[in-house]
C-alpha cells in the first residue's frame, strides 16, 4: 500500500498525460504534465514546498513563524496549504489585476490576502517589493520571494526533471514552458540537458514579457504590449532564470493561446488555465519544426477552476476581442 504522508508529502509525482488528438496532427508525441493533478492545484505546489522546507533547514523560518510572499495566485495557493500542514502563519500581496476567484480561494485557505495597485517592477509599490518589506516589518517572518530565491528552481531540478526523465524512459526531444518566475522552465530545462544535451528547451512566452526577445537576441525588450495570461511573461531577468539552458523561444498572442485552451477542452476533455493553452501552443509548434516521430514535452500549469469568470465567460471574451478564437478552439 502506498501512502502519502500529508500534503507536503503529495507534491508532485503528477502523471504525464498524452494529447491524443494534437499527437496525431503533428505526428509526434506530444506529452503533458499534469500538474493541476497536485494537491494544491497548480505546478506551484513543488515551488511552495521546496521553499518553505529550504526556510525551515536553514533555521530562518521558526515553529510559529510567517511566511510572506508577493504573487499572481497559484503560488499564494501552494504556500497557503504548506503552512496550513506546518503551522505557519501566511500572507499573501497580489496585485489587483488577478481573477477573482484567486483572492478567493487563498482567503478561503486562512491566509490573509493584501492586495496592492497593479503597476511596474521599477515602482517600489510593486508588489514584490510590498511583500519584501512586510516580510521585514513583521514579527519572525520570512519573505519566500519565489522569483529570486533559487529553491523554486531546485524544486524542478529534483523533481519535475527527473520524473519527466523516468516518464519517458528518456525518450524526449523537446521541452517547452512558459516563465514567470523562470523556475519550471530553468529547472526542468537543467535537468533533462544534464542529463541528454541534445533535448531542446524552448521558452513559450506571451504578448508584454521581455524573455522572448532576450533568449532570441539576448536582449530584455518586451514583445508586444499585454496579456490575458497571468503568472507568466517578465520585464526582467530572475535569479531562477539566470544561466538557464534555453535553446529557442515562441512568441505566442492570445488569440492562439485561447483557442488551444478551448481545444483541449472540447477535443481532451482537459479544464486548464491559460498558461496550459501557451504551452501546448508553442508545444505543437516545436513538434512542428521538429517533424513527425519526435516527443516533445510541456506543462499543463492549472486548472481552469479559477479562470471561471475570466477566460470560461463569454462576455469577458467578448470584451477582450477573443470570443472567436474561443468558439474556433470547440471545432
Amino acid at each position: 500500500m502506498s501512502v502519502r504522508q500529508g500534503f507536503v508529502d503529495a507534491v508532485g509525482n503528477t502523471p504525464l498525460i498524452r494529447l491524443a488528438s494534437l499527437s496525431r496532427e503533428t505526428g509526434c508525441e506530444i506529452l503533458a504534465k499534469a500538474e493541476f493533478m497536485n494537491p494544491g492545484g497548480s505546478v506551484k505546489d513543488r515551488a511552495a514546498k521546496w521553499i518553505v522546507l529550504d526556510a525551515e533547514a536553514r533555521g530562518v523560518l521558526k515553529p510559529g513563524g510567517t511566511v510572506v510572499e508577493g504573487t499572481a495566485g497559484n503560488t499564494g495557493i501552494g504556500i497557503a496549504h504548506v503552512c496550513n500542514a506546518r503551522g505557519y502563519r501566511c500572507v499573501i500581496v497580489m496585485p489587483d489585476n488577478q481573477s477573482p476567484e484567486k483572492y478567493r480561494l487563498i482567503e478561503a485557505l486562512g491566509a490573509e490576502v493584501r492586495k496592492v495597485k497593479t503597476v511596474p517592477y521599477s515602482d517600489p509599490n510593486q508588489y514584490q517589493h510590498v511583500a519584501g518589506r512586510l516580510a521585514q516589518e513583521l514579527p519572525n517572518a520570512i519573505w519566500a520571494n519565489q522569483f529570486d530565491n533559487t529553491a523554486n528552481r531546485r524544486a524542478h531540478v529534483e523533481s519535475t526533471g527527473p520524473e519527466i526523465w523516468q516518464q519517458t524512459g528518456g525518450r524526449i526531444d523537446a521541452f517547452v514552458a512558459a516563465s514567470g518566475t523562470g523556475g519550471t522552465l530553468a529547472g526542468t530545462s537543467e535537468y533533462l540537458k544534464g542529463r541528454n544535451a541534445a533535448i531542446r528547451t524552448v521558452l513559450a512566452d506571451p504578448p508584454g514579457s521581455s524573455l522572448f526577445e532576450f533568449i532570441r537576441n539576448g536582449e530584455v525588450k518586451a514583445t508586444g504590449k499585454s496579456s490575458i495570461t497571468e503568472g507568466i511573461g517578465i520585464g526582467r531577468i530572475t535569479d531562477n532564470f539566470a544561466g538557464a539552458p534555453v535553446d529557442a523561444a515562441e512568441h505566442v498572442e492570445d488569440a492562439e493561446t485561447v483557442r488551444m485552451v478551448y481545444r483541449l477542452l472540447y477535443a481532451e476533455g482537459l479544464f486548464l488555465g491559460s498558461t496550459s493553452g501557451i504551452n501546448v501552443a508553442a508545444a505543437v509548434r516545436v513538434a512542428r519544426q521538429l517533424g513527425p516521430g519526435h516527443t516533445v514535452v510541456t506543462i499543463l500549469c492549472d486548472g481552469g477552476a479559477k479562470y471561471v469568470s475570466r477566460l470560461y465567460d463569454r462576455a469577458w471574451l467578448t470584451e477582450k476581442g477573443l470570443l472567436d478564437a474561443a468558439d474556433a478552439g470547440r471545432l
